[in-house]
């Protein structure tokens, strides 16, 4: 009894699949180089955006008013910008803080806690006293725009303001 085969290769066939394969592989290739040697201001592969912006100015006035500073943790991969965003005075449009949640050098779990009975915030670990500004924190430029938005830069140069005593609020 005959057993029948399997499909025949053929050399126009064979020559068919090796030139597809040999083109793929030099389109491949040449965008490879392309990619290397592009500016790397043209090409950008960084996540997130280099400005904070989706606060409505007088909604987040309000509701630090009522609640007290807003905590935004960093959900980046290596979560080291945990900030609180304040707004003191009572014009919405100005009077606009942003500064990290934690002391420079502190572990993530030391946030800072904010103590509304007492206006100022209580380090976690070690208890010391930050005032409402964040004062001896590193800050970021946080403005008002047109549209009623707070934009917080953290590109800008950030500061450090000059701290006030600390003591401890054990």
């Amino acid at each position: 009894m005959p057993v029948a085969s399997g499909p025949r290769v053929t050399t126009r066939s064979a020559i068919v699949v090796g030139a597809a394969g040999a083109l793929t592989a030099v389109i491949l290739v040449i965008f490879v180089v392309w990619l290397t040697n592009q500016n790397a201001s043209k090409v950008n592969f960084s996540l997130g955006d280099d400005q904070f912006q989706d606060i409505t100015a007088d909604r987040m006035a309000k509701q630090i008013t009522a609640d007290g500073p807003v905590l935004f943790p960093d959900v980046s991969a290596n979560r080291s910008r945990d900030i609180f965003v304040q707004h003191l005075g009572t014009d919405p449009k100005t009077g606009w803080l942003a500064f990290d949640a934690h002391k420079a050098g502190a572990p993530r779990e030391c946030f800072l806690d904010w103590k509304k009975d007492r206006q100022l915030f209580v380090d976690r670990c070690d208890g010391s006293v930050i005032p409402a500004d964040g004062a001896g924190l590193r800050q970021y430029p946080a403005v008002v725009n047109a549209n009623g938005k707070v934009i917080i830069n953290f590109n800008a140069s950030a500061s450090t303001t000059t701290a006030a005593p600390t003591t401890a609020a054990r």
